[in-house]
């Protein structure tokens, strides 16, 4: 075996190494849905300042399952989870750059709906927001 091949496999093995490591990071660090019933409060703010507010019961362990459950939200599916583009029926306008914004108790959401979990008690607003 010449040398250019090991140090290729050398290279190769710590990458997969590196994979291994960080996947094991995420799963054992990750956010993590909380089994049983839970109520929780979702309030849509729309572009004119309106405002629904929907009480959710639910067993979902995850804020996208929650908000399926009640036809809430649409969107597209990306390597990321959901992309949420439509809430209550109201679609964002990527042309006027609205986007929705997700937040729990006034603070934004570092999560996407897949992977944000719920606990019973809590209280999600999504903001239609207009520019980057």
């Amino acid at each position: 075996m010449s040398k250019q091949t090991k140090k290729i496999l050398l290279i190769a093995g710590a990458a997969l190494a590196l994979v291994a490591v960080l996947a094991a990071a995420w799963f054992a660090l990750g956010p993590k849905g909380t089994a049983g019933h839970k109520n929780i409060r979702v309030t849509v703010v729309y572009g004119d300042a309106s405002t629904d507010t929907f009480s959710l019961s639910t067993n979902a362990e995850f804020l996208r399952g929650a908000l399926e459950e009640q036809s809430l939200i649409e969107g597209d599916e990306n390597e990321y989870g959901l992309f949420v583009k439509t809430v209550n029926g109201v679609t964002a306008d990527e042309a006027n750059q609205e986007w929705w914004c997700f937040t729990k108790g006034g603070e934004e959401v570092l999560t996407g709906v897949d992977t944000t979990p719920i606990a019973d008690g809590d209280a999600f607003e999504i903001t239609l927001k207009a520019g980057w």
